[in-house]
């Protein structure tokens, strides 16, 4: 566990300088309801354009009533270009509209409610619970698979299997801001193909299935 503290480190310290995730920094909001609906804009989608999508919508409604005052096609014209918009608008009425009727307007903090909202899964319901509520969770999306994999960690084949192992290794004080780090990480520097090993902090790495670096 030593051994991984000090990588968490020293990948902490290195993604000072990148730019964040846009859902994270949309967390600093403290509303669970803004980080979901970022969430489910930002699946398939560039940071960036999720950002940009998600003030659009925001200025427009930034809770489940409001949200449900604007037309399907409103909305549609507000997200795009994010991937799937059309499905998405779709699913962020539908999503807005159970946190009304079923959870008297608040998202909910447990992942079994969590899970019953239509186009939520796993790596959205502990995206929330971590960064909307401050409730220890691993959000495991491809970036936190791919590095947990590549830097030893883990030995597994999909995301949920990711999650568990790293819940038996990585301290829970460190559970929220695992997803943060990987994905800052991962994008602008151990990237899925030709990582830039050579300006890499970590030390130690196995850099499994690495087959180019630069």
């Amino acid at each position: 566990m030593a051994g991984i503290l000090k990588t968490i480190e020293s990948i902490e310290k290195q993604v000072e300088s990148f730019q964040i995730p846009w859902v994270t920094i949309e967390s600093k909001k403290k509303d669970p309801y803004r980080v979901l609906i970022s969430c489910i804009l930002s699946l398939r989608t560039k940071d960036k354009t999720t950002a940009q999508a998600s003030k659009r919508l925001f200025k427009a409604a930034s809770t489940p009533g409001k949200m449900l005052k604007i037309p399907a096609r409103r909305i549609q014209e507000l997200i795009y270009p994010v991937g799937f918009y059309r499905n998405k608008s779709k699913a962020i009425l539908g999503i807005s509209k159970k946190i009304l009727d079923h959870f008297e307007g608040r998202v909910p903090d447990n992942m079994k409610d969590l899970l019953t909202l239509k186009g939520v899964g796993r790596k959205t319901a502990n995206l929330v619970l971590g960064l909307g509520y401050n409730i220890p969770a691993i959000c495991v999306d491809t970036h936190v698979h791919r590095i947990s994999n590549r830097l030893g960690w883990v030995k597994t084949k999909e995301p949920h299997a990711t999650e568990e192992a790293l819940r038996k290794i990585i301290p829970r004080k460190n559970w929220v801001k695992l997803n943060t780090l990987l994905v800052a990480f991962g994008q602008n520097l151990c990237l899925p193909v030709s990582p830039f090993c050579s300006r890499c902090y970590v030390r130690n790495c196995p850099k499994t299935g690495v087959e180019r670096r630069r």
